[in-house]
């Protein structure tokens, strides 16, 4: 593993001449500062101190270096489960399916306090730093986390834009917040700069190309934030004893221009790169100040200052590092940069330049099997129309009526290819093709569900089904972290299903059905060895693991917002598959029980869970609800949770890492737990009777179905990750800043890759296609060389073979010498059967 730090020098130093002068007047009108004409600095003969740095080690804050599953051998069975006999033909109140809305995002799941097991607590270990909304529930897993975190240097990134509280820092020891925008050629790749593939990528971070500063800022200055959103928050610049922001950044995903604030305070525009240019240009429109500034790296920046009172905005350069106003300003400056200095681009700026997005709001629809998702944006400044910037995976889905605002601007994300810029208030994205008839069942995308399986497939199910729910639940549940207890949850139901649907073993399926719901109980009830408790500080639910143990890592970082979406998951869909084998277990507690339909011998009612002190109904539905409030509530309505914690919906993918700051930002490790979460969450709406739920869920796959194929998932051919890096099929860890071809528990292969296929599941077909997965499987695995990898990695690549060969999987799973040694202990061979034989894999 690397353990060190590359810096990367960036820049040669300039001295200062300028000529000539700009106007110092107050308030210069646009003619006066167009009369001043162009400054230039001359070229210095010192070199420069100053560096940018590039993060090569991983960072393992907060992190584990434990599998992704116990690896603890399961004890072997030593009696059989009985089945228990299927209870006669009742009727009972199932869900009604709500009508889907019209805005499938605009109702909160619920206002309510969440689950009544859950106690409450008003502490968190990661303080608040400087932010001032203190009330409201508050993202933590967001692209501004590093604003609050640490000592908050560390960078965000806006896409295509990164920002850096300066602090005194680089050439020109400014302390206000730094812009830079970073190349292709300027990206470090290694530690073997010539192979193909190379294992990591990533960009520098510390260019301090523009930067927003004030003659009040200085030592003693802090950093606050506010608004906090799901795409948006207000970074403030306040100076020392003041009371008040001397400059307010208003930071949106996507935005086309860095815009600051200014309150009646004298502006520093300065810059570490070293200003070469400075010219006036004839404003675009009224009460904008318009400048050109070309930086000695060769880029050219437009400036523009649109001043409260319609005055223009006079620049002097005091230094190489320094452009400074006369006096106090109010009202805004914005930057954008306009590599190679393109006509047309600067005309598309000009058009939007004086207006910026301030927060943006989501909403979407579904009809039938197409779904649709908008973004729009609530703005300031003047009324020009926005320029934002879309990714990649926005532009194949924009609707017709989007497109037309698409510019010829195109910038470099870091991680996500080429950003466009479109000229619009809003958005509107298409997906045509949801995932609406995935369901428990196996799933391709060739054919379909598969209801039923062969004879012979059907022995075999049953035969590894009475092994399996034969094992100790309560056990292999009752863990002290919730990741590895929700997993062997989620493997058992997959496992009674499988019985249940698949096989028709419907006696085995519910006396595994009745250990199930016991073991689960625990966690309704809230008595597992770390219960969850809802910490109000932050707003959400977390273990309290690292609060016993005072270790953060913990449990992966769970009480610190790590891995929610992951873990979540799993009890979300044990739970859809107990519901759908137990109609009361829902609505029972739903208090629903006017709605009578038949159930048939494949149903029970059955309420109650069995333990050791009796009979009762658990408060599934409300416990169940609450964990997906708080990974993904789609509304702010919801006063407990803040909106769409783990998924970021403009990047069209989740964050795992939570309150941790990081150099190279958020990062996520496994886009199939993502995925997954989504998958339970649509099952568990479908369950339930919550149409938006389950549209919500569909459309997040689609969506993250599109981004896995353009970022994470690289077929032949991607163009949106660097050449020598989309050979490792897999991007590893995605950071906000790099990727790294890598896991944190370990680089093996069927660990980086395996990570990006837990757990297969009907969903695994549709968002990993077959060309990828075909690719990827003669790229690592063929030839013999799954049959060398050890322990439950090869099971979870031989499920992942079932994608494109479920023969040759259903044989291996199946075969006289299969040794349970190579199944995780979240898997389940039943499963693996079912799904492989389901699929093609069994046909006699």
């Amino acid at each position: 593993m690397r353990h060190f730090v590359l810096l990367a020098l960036f820049q040669a130093s300039l001295p200062f001449r300028a000529e000539p002068a700009l106007l110092h007047g107050q308030a210069p009108l646009a003619d006066d500062v167009l009369a001043a004409g162009p400054q230039t600095l001359r070229t210095p003969s010192f070199a420069a101190e100053n560096t940018s740095s590039v993060q090569t080690s991983l960072q393992t804050d907060g992190r584990t270096i434990a599998q992704p599953f116990p690896t603890e051998p399961i004890p072997s069975v030593t009696s059989t489960l009985a089945p228990k006999n299927a209870r006669p033909v009742v009727f009972v109140a199932q869900p009604t399916p709500t009508a889907i809305p019209t805005d499938i995002f605009a109702e909160p799941v619920s206002t309510g306090a969440p689950a009544p097991n859950i106690v409450s607590r008003n502490d968190h270990p990661v303080p608040r730093k400087g932010i001032l909304d203190r009330k409201l529930p508050k993202s933590t897993n967001k692209f501004y986390a590093n604003l609050f975190l640490g000592n908050q240097t560390n960078s965000v990134w806006t896409q295509p834009y990164t920002l850096q509280w300066s602090q005194g820092a680089g050439n020109a020891m400014s302390w206000g917040m730094s812009v830079s925008h970073i190349e292709e050629d300027q990206r470090v790749f290694g530690p073997n700069t010539t192979a193909n593939p190379v294992e990591y990528y990533a960009n520098p971070v510390g260019i301090q190309s523009m930067i927003f500063s004030a003659a009040e800022l200085g030592p003693g200055m802090t950093l606050t934030t506010d608004s906090l959103t799901a795409f948006s928050v207000n970074a403030n610049l306040i100076a020392k004893d003041a009371k008040t922001p001397a400059i307010t950044l208003p930071l949106v995903e996507g935005m086309g221009f860095v815009t600051a604030i200014y309150h009646s305070v004298t502006p520093f525009i300065d810059s570490s790169v070293f200003f070469h240019t400075i010219t006036p240009v004839r404003s675009p429109k009224v009460g904008v100040t318009k400048y050109k500034i070309l930086l000695d790296d060769g880029n050219t920046w437009l400036l523009y200052a649109t001043a409260a009172n319609s005055s223009g905005l006079a620049l002097t350069a005091t230094s190489n590092t320094r452009l400074q106003a006369a006096g106090p300003f109010e009202g805004t400056i914005q930057v954008a940069k306009n590599p190679g200095n393109v006509v047309s681009h600067e005309q598309s700026y000009d058009t939007a330049a004086g207006a910026f997005a301030t927060s943006a709001s989501l909403s979407g629809s579904v009809d039938g099997n197409s779904g649709s998702y908008t973004f729009s944006w609530a703005k300031a400044g003047n009324k020009s129309p926005l320029m934002m910037f879309a990714l990649p995976h926005h532009i194949q889905s924009m609707a017709a009526s989007t497109s037309t605002g698409k510019t010829a601007i195109q910038l470099q994300t870091t991680v996500k290819g080429l950003a466009t810029g479109v000229i619009g208030d809003t958005w509107a994205m298409t997906e045509p093709e949801l995932p609406t008839s995935i369901g428990f069942t196996p799933w391709n995308t060739a054919s379909g569900s598969h209801q039923a399986i062969v004879a012979a497939a059907q022995q075999n199910v049953k035969t590894a089904g009475g092994s399996e729910l034969s094992q100790d639940m309560n056990k292999q549940s009752n863990l002290n972290s919730m990741y590895y207890s929700g997993k062997a949850l989620s493997k058992f139901a997959t496992a009674i299903y499988a019985l249940h649907d698949l096989a028709g073993d419907v006696d085995l399926a519910r006396a595994g059905l009745d250990k199930l719901k016991e073991a689960f109980a625990r966690f309704t009830g809230n008595t597992q060895q770390f219960p969850l408790v809802y910490e109000s500080a932050w707003g959400g639910i977390v273990s309290t693991a690292s609060y016993v143990t005072g270790d953060p890592g913990v449990d992966f970082g769970n009480s610190y917002y790590n891995d929610h979406h992951f873990h979540w998951s799993y009890f979300v869909h044990a739970a859809a598959i107990i519901g759908y084998l137990d109609p009361l277990w829902i609505a029972g507690n739903k208090g629903n029980h006017n709605l009578p339909s038949p159930v048939s011998l494949t149903r029970w009612n059955l309420c109650t869970v069995y333990t050791s002190s009796g009979t009762h109904c658990s408060p599934s539905t409300d416990w169940v609800n609450t964990l997906i409030r708080d990974a993904a509530n789609p509304s702010s309505s919801d006063p407990y949770f803040p909106v769409s914690r783990s998924f970021d919906w403009y990047n069209g993918h989740s964050w795992a890492k939570g309150l941790f700051d990081s150099s190279d930002g958020k990062d996520q490790e496994s886009s199939s737990e993502d995925a997954f979460f989504s998958y339970s969450m649509k099952m568990w709406g479908r369950i339930t009777g919550d149409a938006a739920m389950e549209a919500r869920g569909n459309l997040m796959l689609a969506v993250q179905k599109r981004t896995f194929q353009n970022y994470f998932l690289m077929e032949k051919g991607n163009v949106n990750q660097p050449a020598k890096f989309v050979r490792n099929k897999v991007a590893g860890i995605t950071f906000e800043n790099k990727c790294d071809h890598v896991t944190y528990f370990g680089s093996k292969p069927e660990f980086v890759q395996g990570i990006h296929m837990i757990p297969i599941n009907p969903s695994s077909g549709y968002t990993r296609n077959q060309n990828f997965v075909n690719e990827e499987w003669e790229t690592y695995f063929d030839k013999g060389r799954v049959d060398e990898v050890e322990g439950g990695w090869r099971g979870i690549l031989y499920s992942n073979l079932a994608l494109i060969d479920p023969k040759a999987a259903y044989d291996w799973f199946s075969g006289p010498n299969f040794d349970p040694q190579y199944l995780d202990n979240g898997a389940s061979l039943t499963w693996y059967l079912a799904l492989s034989a389901g699929i093609g894999g069994a046909t006699a």
